[in-house]
């Protein structure tokens, strides 16, 4: 569950700066970006974006470390000191989000569903408005949900479901018995609902309604335009928040899996500072759930691999909210980096498993429902 803000990322330059074009060599780039100058491109586009991945080239790899933690530490110290270097070359964005050099896209389209309306010229990092080309060309095309045999369109700034496991987990879980005794009548929440994807997944399996949420108003609005384009949007409402008012059969929550701080907007969908989300969701469920309902999460151990949290502290938390484990459905990973060794966390990568946890209030503290109209 992400949080981002609409309004339009204005670079500033901070410390000196020069203007830029072809006839800077990338080893010069480099040593003036490293030391703290921006670059502010005024050459063809096309050379910036090969000056952009000279640059990375010589950035390097950095430190590692046989230690997870140690190794997760450096990863991401390394992660963020590329990011400082790389986002030193800028490209200025005309008032009508127009970029004005030689051989450059057409980037108003994509601009405008990142930033919103041009509200002036804009400094950015090319960096980031090639993510911003990247992230847009995935909203026209989509990306493909073999369990809804279908594609699914994420906007700028919502985690995109390129992960098929754990989608997989939700398409093939078996549903609570109150939803098989009457799926037409039964209600569910997705919380911290992203693209939609699991809403989907559930819709097609026949829950009547569905419920889901998220604090990023462009997730929100990202679901609702996928439960249109593949004609669910009946039965899917959105609203802000972790819980909606009221009581569900089933509630499913895909937090971020990783326990820490986001240093970056787009990191919001990959960390969970405190476990918030994670606790929020298992903290409320019990208030939530109709009888006989389940609540599922849908958690990847690699943070236990990381040494971020262990196996006790998350049973631990499930079992302060009154809640027992009815059963876990466990999926070994198939993404790419799962199986590249010269992935500094490939240790953990590869022995990562992501599990559906299906939790049902423990027998001494199931609670019914309050008498009377929810």
């Amino acid at each position: 569950m992400e949080s981002h803000d609409h309004t339009q990322a204005r670079h500033r330059i901070v410390g000196p700066a020069v203007i830029a074009d072809d006839r800077m060599r990338a080893a010069t780039a480099h040593r003036l970006a490293r030391g703290g100058t921006s670059l502010l491109w005024r050459g063809d586009f096309q050379g910036a974006r090969r000056l952009l991945r000279a640059m990375d080239r010589r950035i390097g790899a950095g430190p590692v470390s046989p230690d997870p933690a140690e190794a997760f530490r450096l990863h991401r110290r390394a992660r963020a000191h590329r990011a400082r270097i790389l986002n030193r070359l800028l490209v200025e964005l005309a008032d009508d989000h127009t970029v004005a050099l030689r051989r450059a896209p057409d980037v108003r389209e994509a601009c405008h569903a990142a930033y919103g309306p041009p509200t002036g010229p804009a400094l950015v990092p090319l960096r980031e408005l090639l993510g911003v080309i990247g992230a847009h060309q995935w909203r026209l095309k989509g990306v493909e949900v073999p369990a809804l045999g279908a594609r699914v369109h994420p906007h700028y700034g919502v985690f995109a479901p390129t992960r098929s496991e754990y989608v997989d987990l939700v398409a093939d879980a078996p549903l609570p018995a109150t939803v098989r005794r009457a799926p037409a009548a039964a209600i569910a929440f997705d919380l911290g609902t992203g693209t939609g994807v699991l809403a989907a997944v559930l819709a097609r399996r026949g829950v009547g309604r569905i419920v889901g949420t998220d604090l990023n108003p462009r997730a929100l609005a990202c679901a609702e335009d996928n439960a249109h384009r593949l004609g669910l949007g009946g039965r899917l409402t959105v609203t802000p928040g972790l819980y909606p008012p009221g009581r569900a059969d089933l509630v499913v929550c895909n937090p971020p899996w990783l326990p820490g701080r986001p240093t970056a907007a787009l990191e919001l969908g990959v960390y969970d500072e405190d476990s918030g989300m994670l606790r929020g969701f298992l903290g409320g469920l019990m208030e939530h759930l109709h009888p006989g309902g389940e609540g599922w999460l849908i958690l990847s151990d690699l943070a236990e691999h990381l040494g971020l949290r262990t196996r006790d502290e998350l049973l631990e938390l499930i079992e302060t909210a009154g809640l027992r484990v009815a059963d876990r459905i466990d999926v070994r990973p198939r993404h790419r980096r799962a199986s590249d060794v010269c992935d500094p966390l490939h240790a953990a990568r590869a022995a990562e498993t992501t599990t559906l946890w299906r939790l049902r209030p423990a027998p001494q503290v199931e609670r019914q429902p309050p008498h009377g109209p929810e």
